[in-house]
């Protein structure tokens, strides 16, 4: 058994207090749950029994958190982790990725795929943006290779070209060289490597060899 000798708010968090036993540093937790479960200075408790209490408790808090969070935009781990951090402890927030995972509200695998989908079908990237996109998204570089991977290169070319082709439109009365290279910028942009652009350069522009990207 042990003795609560101290409860006090945290200085920068007025929500969540330290809880001390026989002086010592015991744990941090929401205040709400001291009135919950009635704790008070003086009180003798079962040290292990009430971290095993208070240990679900916060790991329901963050389950539903994360829950909330999922709730309103698909989540890779490593952005469920970092909402997570300010609030819990890192063996919370494991157990809660460990559930996540298990039922697949969180699965870096499959968001890849989705976001390299949009990005090639819907918005029309290149492999660098979509690769970006992945990277910013926190999902790990395996998984982002191997999605970049799937990309179909004729798939590429044919958007990068659908692209040129509207960029050209706004530009075909401008000087060639200028157009030449604000169209390759664009693409570049975009996300296209140096070889897609300049094999969509070449369709676009006659005697392309004068012009330089």
């Amino acid at each position: 058994m042990g003795i609560i000798t101290k409860i006090e708010s945290q200085k920068k968090r007025d929500d969540r207090v330290n809880i001390y036993i026989d002086e010592k540093f015991f744990m941090a937790i929401y205040k709400e749950l001291v009135f919950t479960f009635n704790l008070k200075k003086g009180q003798e408790i079962d040290p292990n029994n009430l971290k095993s209490i208070l240990d679900n408790e916060m790991y329901m808090k963050a389950k539903n958190k994360a829950l909330s969070i999922l709730s309103k935009a698909s989540q890779s781990e490593k952005q469920i982790r970092q909402k997570l951090a300010k609030d819990y402890e890192e063996d919370t927030i494991d157990k809660v990725i460990e559930f996540l995972q298990k039922y697949k509200f969180v699965d870096d695998e499959d968001l890849a795929s989705r976001i390299v989908n949009t990005n090639v079908n819907l918005n029309k990237y290149g492999k660098n943006k979509i690769k970006q996109n992945l990277y910013n998204k926190g999902i790990d570089k395996n998984i982002i290779e191997t999605a970049i991977d799937d990309i179909d290169t004729d798939k590429e070319f044919e958007n990068a070209l659908y692209l040129g082709k509207k960029r050209y439109e706004r530009l075909k009365n401008e000087d060639p060289r200028k157009a030449y290279q604000k169209i390759g910028n664009h693409l570049a942009y975009k996300g296209f490597n140096y070889d897609i652009i300049k094999k969509v350069l070449n369709k676009l522009f006659n005697d392309v060899d004068e012009y330089s990207c």
